[in-house]
């Protein structure tokens, strides 16, 4: 596991913290290796995409003095998608993991093309690339030809705070179009990189998530005054799975220092209060509070598999056809299929909305006078019926996730035969990866609300100074961007910016 952490930070550092790429000699060499091979071997041979046309075309060979406009052709006619641009920081992503595939040295291009996507990283030239066009098999054709096309100098890119042509921005970075060698259209167009790109963010964000929901579910027992033992390690433990026994240790951890929750053993076990009828405090809390390991310990282990399978595809060869020189053959198959990526997908947005289900499970206890019993309704801090709280926030919250709800159905599963029935069984990857990442959004936005309900409760009941040092962290820094309030007041830009806070 530490190993994958690692290898998850090296991709970070190159798509959010922007460090360089550097190409090592002896990954040259390899990709000069393939590209000489395949330029000897494809000479007397029929190889698909070379000498041949894409999909049903392959059925009809290319003259030899058509094969670079073929190259060329794949790159212009598919660069057709449509919709909003994928962020920034996703295309970064998939141009990682195109590079990767490549440095492997079984796709048979040339170093200039290596060259080429490592300085559009460097230079954070980022290609316009629309986010429909992929079923996901054959790979993301159309988003990488959106990619390929900016490579040629030919399409738009963000660069500096502005969309330019991709020629402006390599011009002022002294960076010259990419040229066709002998399959450079097909194996950038080729592959997985897309979705795993846009699955690495899901990936990174997600991470943010579970740790924001684990603070938040630590501070909400608090303000509930909640008996410890649901976090006892002998009672998680016996449950057997790694995720529950490491949020447990978690929360255990964090909740060290806490002067709010409720030792079981001193209050029920030995004191005198067993012998009332009717307990005042709750023996045991709702769900979404005693719950926390069971409930988040899944979405931790699926956050954890998705990594093993991301990473695992940045650094797959997912191209076709595979040249491997070493064993001097040319395989035709189907690495480009999506797959894996479709699958963890759509089990990542499921964890994500079972998360979210739990932050809005969490801002209705907090909300609701009569089952908390000990906080005003929607923690209204200023005159109930004149003022409203954050009563209106619970319809935002609410209907955010019954979105995210309807958006839970796989896209695994959703095949549609397309391209003369060529593809007769796709993955949709793309679209499980784009429909992850706006359940992920909805979930930073439940989230937000839901900091800024827990910080109110904290000053309702006057707790702040017995918080654990982590919640009372949690606190200071959202009061630093919601400060305390009885007054209604616009509350839109104080949740954009609990998000960005959420992100960082």
């Amino acid at each position: 596991m530490e190993n994958l952490r690692a290898e998850e930070q090296r991709i970070w550092d190159v798509v959010f913290e922007k460090h360089p790429i550097v190409i090592t000699g002896e990954q040259y060499q390899v990709v000069e290796d393939s590209c000489n091979f395949l330029s000897e071997f494809s000479k007397d041979k029929v190889i698909y995409g070379i000498n041949t046309g894409f999909g049903p075309m392959a059925q009809y060979r290319v003259d030899e003095g058509d094969l670079v406009a073929l190259q060329y052709n794949i790159i212009r006619s598919h660069s057709c998608g449509a919709g909003n641009l994928l962020p920034s920081e996703c295309v970064r992503a998939a141009m990682y993991a195109r590079l990767q595939t490549f440095l492997a040295g079984k796709s048979g291009v040339h170093r200039d093309t290596v060259d080429k996507i490592a300085a559009f990283i460097n230079e954070d030239i980022v290609p316009d690339v629309p986010e429909h066009g992929s079923v996901g098999a054959s790979g993301d054709l159309v988003q990488l030809a959106h990619i390929a096309l900016a490579l040629i100098g030919e399409g738009t890119v963000r660069f500096r705070g502005r969309h330019v042509p991709a020629i402006e921005a390599m011009k002022m970075c002294g960076i010259e179009p990419l040229r066709v060698y002998i399959r450079e259209g097909l194996a950038i167009t080729n592959g997985t990189a897309v979705m795993t790109g846009i699955g690495l963010v899901n990936l990174y964000y997600s991470r943010k998530l579970l740790d924001a929901s684990l603070l938040a579910s630590l501070m909400m027992n608090e303000i509930a005054g909640s008996y410890d033992d649901f976090m006892a390690e002998a009672l998680n433990e016996a449950k057997l799975h790694y995720g529950q026994v490491e949020i447990a240790a978690r929360m255990r951890k964090m909740a060290k220092d806490s002067r709010l929750l409720r030792n079981r053993q001193h209050e029920l076990y030995e004191s005198d209060i067993k012998r009332e009828r009717v307990f005042e405090h709750k023996v045991q809390p709702y769900y979404s509070l005693r719950c926390i390991p069971q409930i988040l310990g899944p979405v931790l282990e699926t956050i954890d598999n998705v990594s093993k399978i991301l990473v695992e595809e940045v650094y797959s060869v997912d191209d076709n056809p595979v040249v491997d020189s070493r064993v001097r053959n040319v395989f035709h198959g189907g690495n480009f299929h999506g797959d894996y990526i479709a699958l963890e997908m759509d089990k990542l947005k499921i964890a994500m909305v079972k998360l979210t289900v739990l932050a809005e499970r969490q801002i209705n206890y907090l909300f609701h006078d009569r089952i908390n019993g000990i906080l005003p309704p929607f923690v209204n801090l200023g005159k109930l019926g004149l003022n409203y709280g954050l009563q209106a926030a619970q319809f935002t919250a609410t209907s955010t996730t019954a979105e995210s709800q309807s958006l839970a159905v796989s896209m695994y599963v959703h095949s549609i035969p397309n391209n003369n029935d060529n593809q007769d069984v796709v993955s949709m990857g793309t679209n499980a990866a784009l429909l992850a990442e706006k359940v992920i959004e909805n979930a930073f936005q439940v989230l937000s609300i839901q900091m800024m309900a827990l910080v109110q409760a904290v000053d309702c009941l006057g707790i702040a100074s017995e918080l654990s040092c982590c919640s009372r962290k949690l606190y200071d820094e959202v009061r630093t961007i919601v400060p305390r309030f009885e007054d209604d007041t616009p509350k839109y830009q104080e949740i954009k910016s609990l998000i960005t806070y959420l992100k960082k």
